[in-house]
């Protein structure tokens, strides 16, 4: 067929199938390449439109397509989607799992009648007999694999069932051969090709950018308020939250259905009709918010997803792309933020022990790359595409937060030499954090094992530290003078460019990389999340500690026991004005309230009046009643006398997580006497020294600054216990 022929024929199939007058990026020339014959590779993030690229050719080619795709809902998703662009129904089925045997039996007779062009499997039902055996009865036009990423041990999405694609398809009966993803670096792109037999396919590659997402990362402190003031803020928008637990899932749902808003729970531990139920609620938009495990990735093709929120930081880069990518998918405006702590990493980093070493180290690596993006300072654009493979040349992207609220610079020539020459001197046979140890002279067993204690590089950068050499490294890495070896899970060697500059070092400069966990609660407090974020009215918050220190004094108390910072930060947003509001503030519990309420109620009041204020009393963080299940048993074992280990046993806590929890009903004003406790396990002299502290010197109730000024003869234990007694006695 003439070109111009076949280009005619593709637009009106396309608009009387999907409705669309024109192709978008690379469809047109996948298209072309699938009806040709050609065994082809695609990889286009999401939303660009990768389904359309087998779509269209099984429904124009002569067969039925086997479409291979790791979810059910995925599956459901698109052949209802199919189904709606036909007149005939049976024109799209799927096989798997959840059919019973009348469905399997109508879905063989619709295609072995003809009437169906696009056939979806499950890896794992492809793999059965009765469906190989039927399979051959049939001509096949393709094989589509989606989510061909599933096929790498390199991928974020590892299925070891999508390794035997290949000979099952070789079982059956050789065709053409489509393989799509959305994520792949370069490593799992050939991964993928090897293992499907297809080296010699067309690749298509789209640019990765997604010009219409912000990136933006905030430190975990508050995040249930958080993410409670930023869906209130954008009311009637559709959002997904990730959650790396289902038990997190459920409680965050159910918290913000407390909220007034319309969420959802979804992840792989519920019965399947109550998921295809939440799904298409979520769809039809009956429900704004789908709150969902990282691990079940969600195939939803709604266009108009606003947000996606990462309570938890994903495992990988791929994960995180993925995730982010099903936002914005019809270009308009696309939010995409993700809270990070360090402690996150450490919990991931545990889930991985006892699996196969192997396995351990790529997903250690996979993590730091996570944590590099996180911590990184750089344009995040600019790291996501490196990390994907694509040069991102502009030095500001303009829609994400280390772009918009940049950091200071700081010229790193000198420090990039250092680090190429060591790179140069010890040859590619080390990572990342080797070389950040050699600079800073520390000497382990790792360093005295290769001798390397005694080289001339050994504690040459020790004025500065890990972040510092981190953040050198990885501009190295971004500008090409440093290359990372991902198949030798992340050895580092020095690239050609970074000899030529060697020979010719030229001005760089390095941004320090963030340090979230150290971020204080206040700033996460203050700052606005996205956009018109509730920042506090400082105005009204220079008033509140004035009347905190007035109250204080009145009882004879440090001021922070009255009410701590964060509380007085929130009432500067929410503006209670009446005892029961002021019980929903953090940190402030019916006891507080009616303790010391009264005066600030008032002058809030009084202040609203003043100056004309609307409240946001739709920003109220409602707790979910039934939860507190742990603070009654709590309060009740405390008053049987129980021990404080005995208590943690009881509730699977480590006793870090029970005094977090016994200071937050603390915090909001209920009265418990644990001095029982502190008689056995504190020296009588130190908890006197101890409550003196607080009651006297101490300038707020930071743990870090009594640590410093007790001195080490007191622990963090210690320290916390009598701080919890101080609060009762004094403050409750």
């Amino acid at each position: 067929m003439e070109n111009g022929a076949q280009d005619e024929l593709l637009l009106s199939k396309l608009k009387e199938y999907f409705g669309f007058s024109s192709f978008k990026g690379n469809q047109d020339a996948v298209i072309k390449n699938v009806l040709a014959g050609n065994d082809t590779f695609v990889l286009m993030p999401t939303g660009g439109g990768k389904s359309l690229c087998y779509q269209l050719p099984a429904l124009m080619m002569d067969g039925v397509a086997i479409i291979i795709s790791p979810l059910i809902a995925l599956m459901k998703n698109q052949v209802d989607a199919m189904r709606t662009f036909s007149m005939e129904d049976g024109i799209a089925h799927f096989l798997n799992s959840s059919l019973n045997k009348a469905a399997i039996t109508q879905v063989k007779n619709d295609v072995l009648a003809g009437k169906t062009k696009l056939l979806y499997f499950a890896p794992e039902s492809l793999t059965k007999e009765e469906n190989v055996a039927f399979l051959r009865k049939i001509k096949i036009s393709f094989y589509a694999i989606d989510e061909a990423h599933c096929i790498s041990e390199w991928g974020h999405d590892f299925r070891p069932e999508y390794r035997r694609i290949r000979p099952i398809v070789n079982d059956i009966g050789r065709a053409p051969i489509i393989a799509l993803t959305a994520t792949a670096t370069p490593k799992v792109q050939l991964d993928i090709q090897k293992n499907l037999g297809m080296m010699d396919a067309t690749v298509f590659k789209s640019s990765f950018n997604r010009p219409n997402l912000y990136y933006e990362l905030r430190p975990k402190h508050d995040v249930n308020r958080d993410i409670i003031r930023y869906i209130k803020m954008n009311e009637g928008k559709s959002g997904i939250i990730y959650c790396l637990s289902r038990k997190k899932v459920e409680e965050l749902a159910e918290l913000l259905v407390a909220n007034n808003i319309k969420a959802l729970p979804y992840h792989a531990g519920m019965d399947a009709a109550t998921r295809a139920a939440n799904q298409d609620a979520f769809l039809m938009e009956k429900a704004d918010v789908i709150v969902a495990t990282i691990a079940f990735g969600m195939g939803i093709d709604k266009p108009d997803v606003r947000y996606v929120i990462h309570y938890d930081i994903p495992k990988s880069l791929e994960g995180y792309y993925q995730e982010t990518g099903r936002a914005g998918r019809d270009g308009g405006e696309g939010r995409c933020i993700t809270f990070y702590s360090y402690k996150d990493i450490q919990k991931l980093e545990k889930f991985m022990q006892g699996k196969p070493v192997a396995e351990q180290e790529i997903g250690r690596l996979l993590l730091l790359e996570t944590v590099s993006y996180a911590e990184s300072s750089i344009c995040r654009r600019k790291s996501l595409l490196h990390y994907f493979g694509e040069e991102f040349t502009e030095e500001n992207c303009g829609a994400c937060d280390n772009c918009l609220n940049p950091k200071p610079k700081i010229n790193a020539q000198k420090a990039m030499c250092t680090v190429l020459e060591v790179l140069d001197g010890v040859g590619g046979k080390f990572k990342s954090d080797y070389i950040v140890s050699m600079l800073l002279g520390r000497n382990n067993a790792l360093i005295k094992s290769y001798n390397h204690h005694k080289s001339e590089w050994f504690g040459i950068g020790a004025e500065q530290d890990d972040k510092y050499w981190g953040a050198v490294i990885r501009k190295g890495q971004i500008e090409g003078l440093i290359d990372k070896n991902i198949e030798n899970y992340g050895l580092l060697s020095i690239s050609p460019k970074g000899e030529a500059y060697l020979d010719k070092p030229y001005a760089l400069t390095i941004t320090l990389d963030h340090d979230y966990d150290e971020m204080q609660e206040e700033d996460s407090a203050v700052a606005s999340i996205g956009k018109g974020g509730g920042a506090a009215d400082e105005e009204l918050f220079a008033m509140l500690k004035d009347l905190r220190r007035k109250v204080a004094k009145r009882h004879d108390l440090p001021p922070f026991v009255v009410f701590q910072d964060p509380s007085l930060e929130d009432m500067s947003v929410q503006y209670p004005i009446t005892i029961e509001e002021l019980q929903n503030i953090s940190g402030v519990g019916a006891g507080k309230a009616k303790k010391f309420g009264e005066d600030f109620v008032k002058l809030i009041k009084a202040y609203v009046e003043e100056k004309e204020i609307i409240r946001p009393q739709d920003m109220v963080v409602k707790s979910v009643v039934n939860k507190s299940g742990n603070k009654v048993f709590i309060i009740q074992s405390i008053d049987r006398k129980m021990d404080f280990e005995d208590i943690a046993g009881a509730k699977h806590m480590e006793m870090d997580e029970l005094l977090s929890e016994i200071e937050s009903i603390v915090y909001s004003g209920t009265k418990l006497n644990i001095n029982y406790y502190i008689d056995q396990v504190v020296d009588e002299d130190k908890a006197e020294d101890i409550y003196l502290y607080f009651k006297e010197d101490a300038e707020s109730d930071s743990l870090d600054e009594a640590v410093e000024e007790l001195g080490g003869d007191y622990t963090e234990e210690e320290i916390r216990l009598v701080r919890i007694k101080f609060l009762c006695e004094q403050g409750n």
